[in-house]
């Protein structure tokens, strides 16, 4: 299983379902979940549907990380916020390519489209700390590299 370090790029979201009373004053905020871990993006105050970000996470992976889960909410000020919606981001692909540019993510509330959330994604490896002294290994010849040179 894969160990390293997972960076998010939230970028934003567009066609989001308006949970507010007076339409268009929605305040969304993400919460984004890898693991136990658990970031918040700022609030994207007076953006309504449309809101931008531009913000950066970042996750320690270890064995077991499979998905980065993402819930929109709106701020609410006199009441609790409000769920907009979610994604779910399996991040196998991103384990194996090590960058997504930004992509959109579709947003669901109740099994029914709520609009995109944009993510950019870079999983950075963990650095085996026995191999990381200088020297070329290639794997094919158990782990040390046959030499060239005549002696």
């Amino acid at each position: 299983m894969p160990r390293g370090t997972l960076e998010v790029l939230l970028v934003g979201a567009k066609g989001l379902e308006d949970t507010d009373f007076l339409a268009g004053n929605m305040d969304p905020y993400v919460t984004l979940t890898c693991r136990t871990q658990e970031r918040k993006s700022s609030v994207a105050s007076g953006q309504g549907t449309q809101p931008k970000w531009n913000e950066n996470f970042t996750f320690t992976v270890s064995d077991g990380t499979k998905e980065l889960k993402i819930r929109i909410m709106d701020s609410d000020f006199a009441t609790s916020d409000d769920f907009v919606g979610e994604a779910t981001i399996p991040l196998e692909p991103v384990f194996m390519e090590r960058s997504h540019p930004p992509t959109a993510y579709n947003v669901v509330k109740d099994g029914k489209f709520q609009g995109e959330i944009q993510l950019g994604l870079t999983f950075k490896p963990e650095i085996n700390e026995r191999h990381d002294c200088g020297f070329d290994y290639e794997e094919s010849y158990g782990g040390w590299k046959h030499s060239s040179n005549d002696y």
